[in-house]
């Protein structure tokens, strides 16, 4: 027999999202963790407009709001000709109860859920519970923990594979991956200095152009990260000394006789990969199982999350007998053509902006920012795009 319960693989913010939704709707859930608890890594700390008014639905959004920082503007500079442009999420106000990027860690919103869920009948959370192999049938989906004498089997009615970037859920279906890797890596330098007293007008989300070394201010709760590419002929190695971080950090800073204390050296791989689809019958992807970017724009995990509340949205409506399964099929339509169209076009583009290499390339991304603050409907639109309000219109479109 096929538990009556739908199954979701990783408890990052996307699992917990979508754990929420169909436990509000009165839909049993289980959610298996491979950890033995929630991660508490500093990964993604960018809450867009709108995903916040999704969290409100949820009633998680003020807790965030309380551990967070309300960033209304973003910056865009060039390190040779200064401010090209500060814009204001105040001008969209009314189309969100939150007319601000919200900066707060990813790990405090699966706290939250998991506090609001914990109490819940219809909840369920294993940790230790890697997903390791998975069958389907017409009627439910199974799913194998572990490994050896140790794994045990668990059945559904779905399974929703949240479970990160090398998804088991994904490569199990045999779902290719494509895109590329980014031949620069990017490395982030943490320090808790007072920024705002070398640059007074630095904002919360600042971008700098460069076409030899562009770098990303981003304040979170108590501390700055600062993101720059590294060149792809340089060692990890080299890359994390603190003597290489740090003289990057003083090059984009004024010079100062200030200390610049570093918490954390961050290097990774970035990559722009979307699955060849969504959903496999009984099987979905959401998250960074489904798609991953570069982080310029914060849009990965927000896109995670409005994956998430379609995908479940359409479950609630099926379960509910108000839709026929074949409602489920619309979800990777409409979310996979909107992450090419929008997620992966826009970051890409955000990353060429700030290296652009070329006189005219450089020119062009400069002339673009003048007319979006010399023209309030330009503003407005280019406010509703990097606030990824466009990209939730265009899958209400799809259907």
């Amino acid at each position: 027999m096929t538990d009556n319960r739908v199954l979701i693989a990783g408890a990052g913010p996307v699992g917990m999202v979508a754990a929420a939704r169909l436990v509000q709707a009165g839909i049993p859930v289980t959610v298996f963790e491979a950890g033995s608890d929630l991660s508490t890594q500093s990964r993604a700390s960018t809450f867009h407009p709108p995903t916040l008014d999704m969290l409100a639905e949820l009633g998680v959004a003020d807790r965030l709001i309380e551990q967070g920082l309300a960033a209304p503007y973003v910056q865009y500079r060039s390190r040779s000709e200064g401010l090209l442009g500060r814009f204001d999420f105040g001008e969209i106000a009314d189309l969100t109860d939150h007319p601000y990027r919200l900066q707060c860690e990813q790990w405090r919103l699966c706290r939250a859920l998991l506090e609001k869920l914990g109490t819940e009948p219809d909840f369920e959370i294993c940790f230790d519970s890697p997903v390791k192999e998975m069958t389907q049938d017409e009627t439910g989906v199974t799913v194998t923990l572990g490994e050896g004498d140790a794994a045990r089997t668990r059945t559904g009615r779905w399974l929703i594979g949240a479970d990160g970037a090398s998804s088991v859920v994904r490569q199990s279906n045999g779902i290719g991956f494509e895109g590329f890797t980014w031949a620069e890596r990017f490395l982030v330098v943490t320090t808790t200095a007072d920024l705002r007293a070398l640059v007074p007008d630095l904002d919360t989300v600042t971008y700098v152009a460069d076409p030899e070394q562009w770098n990303f201010f981003l304040e979170i709760p108590t501390a700055w990260r600062v993101m720059f590419p590294v060149p792809n002929d340089m060692s990890d190695d080299q890359a994390l000394e603190p003597g290489y971080g740090d003289g990057l950090l003083q090059k984009v800073l004024p010079k100062t006789d200030m200390d610049l204390p570093v918490e954390h050296r961050t290097l990774y791989r970035v990559h722009q990969r979307v699955a060849d689809t969504f959903q496999k019958g009984r099987i979905f992807l959401a998250g960074d199982a489904a798609h991953i970017n570069n982080p310029l724009g914060g849009m990965g995990m927000n896109g995670g999350i409005h994956d998430a509340v379609n995908l479940t949205g359409r479950m609630i409506s099926v379960w509910n007998g108000d839709a026929g399964d074949d409602e489920l099929n619309r979800y990777d339509l409409q979310r996979r053509q909107v992450t090419e169209e929008h997620v992966q076009t826009i970051t890409i583009q955000n990353k060429r902006d700030l290296e652009a290499k070329t006189p005219e390339d450089r020119a062009a991304y400069r002339d673009a920012m003048a007319r979006r603050m010399e023209d309030a409907d330009v503003r407005r639109s280019f406010l509703q795009r990097i606030g990824m309000f466009n990209s939730l219109a265009r899958a209400a479109e799809l259907g």
